[in-house]
């Protein structure tokens, strides 16, 4: 029968940890080299006389990966039960 040993599997897991986050660190720091800043200073400089700025330059860094859209409105969740009416204190529920 193999021994199972807690720290070995505490390192393990502590290792794929590190590494999922060295990975996810160096993604994000990639889309940080090839981006801009947004907004643009051009685009700060033309706000801070007046101007609209409606068309942003894209920044570069593409879609946010985090970012979940909802298309559709929820469903009211009505629980397809019935509550009970409220009445006035003392009358009688047969009344």
């Amino acid at each position: 029968m193999a021994e199972h040993d807690p720290n070995e599997a505490a390192k393990k897991a502590l290792a794929e940890s590190r590494e999922a986050s060295d990975k996810t660190r160096a993604e994000a720091q990639e889309k940080l080299s090839k981006g801009k800043p947004t907004p643009t200073q051009e685009e700060n400089d033309l706000a801070a006389l007046g101007a609209h700025v409606a068309d942003k330059e894209d920044d570069g860094s593409g879609p946010d990966p985090h970012v979940t859209r909802q298309v559709e409105a929820k469903k009211p969740g009505g629980g397809g039960y019935q509550t009970r009416a409220a009445r006035p204190h003392g009358s009688s529920p047969t009344s």
